[in-house]
């Protein structure tokens, strides 16, 4: 289950491990263990999570491998500096999500996506063939005819991450946790509901992504991209704005 699928139902299916996981990760991102700090010992976090040993050291080599924690010798197991954390990793993403947006977080998310989302657009002009051009025009339309605004959202993911494919650069396909962040992030602020001009107002910003790629229009389709981008963001900084008050 992906990141926003996991925000739309509310709920995934968690091992030991990975509860072990998520639990220290959200206390992590979360502050409760401040960067420094020394994490409980071992012998107290599997009494607390009531998991043995074995459980506990995977899930801490886990955490290490996403950047959250380095274990030392005779010293414990330590919480890292915040430039050490993979933001690309779906996990620490999520963590972040949960823990609630901040201008901060959109604004530097919407910089990452704008460092490539238009490219990708650009080479997916360059290189899609006929099928593929209209695989993504379908994929603008449904975001169009989306009948609630979760459906909406999820049509929005799936056509930014077939651009990314269409590119045919499997390390932009890789990013695509990025778009789906930004979008988890667009869904908690969002009214629960998407009137029909909404949905056509961002199918059709979509739609002319996907008639420049159609064309072949390298510049045409990464200036659209690079619209959707910023638009999604002005209107994600509005809406945190008005929760706010």
């Amino acid at each position: 289950m992906g990141l926003l699928e996991t925000a739309i139902s509310g709920s995934a299916r968690r091992t030991s491990h990975s509860h072990v996981v998520n639990e220290l990760g959200k206390a992590i991102i979360g502050g409760v263990y401040p960067v420094g700090s020394i994490l409980p010992g071992d012998n107290d976090l599997a009494a607390r999570f009531q998991v043995s040993r074995t459980v506990l050291r995977e899930a801490m080599k886990t955490l290490s491998a996403k950047g959250l924690v380095m274990p030392r010798a005779r010293i414990g197991t330590r919480v890292t500096e915040r430039k050490q954390w993979n933001l690309f990793d779906a996990d620490v993403l999520a963590w972040h999500l949960e823990q609630g947006v901040d201008r901060t977080f959109l604004v530097h998310l919407s910089e990452m996506r704008l460092s490539f989302e238009p490219y990708a657009a650009g080479l997916a002009a360059s290189r899609a063939d006929t099928e593929t051009a209209r695989h993504l025009q379908r994929l603008a339309g449904e975001m169009t005819a989306a009948p609630s605004h979760e459906d909406l959202i999820l049509a929005d993911l799936r056509f930014h991450l077939a651009v990314l494919q269409a590119s045919e650069n499997p390390f932009m396909y890789g990013v695509g946790t990025l778009i789906e962040a930004a979008l988890v992030a667009a869904f908690g602020l969002s009214s629960p509901h998407a009137p029909s001009r909404e949905a056509r107002s961002i199918g059709a910003s979509h739609e002319d992504i996907a008639e420049a790629i159609a064309r072949g229009d390298a510049e045409g389709a990464s200036e659209a991209m690079r619209k959707v981008i910023v638009t999604g963001r002005d209107h994600a900084l509005e809406r945190l704005q008005g929760a706010q008050r």
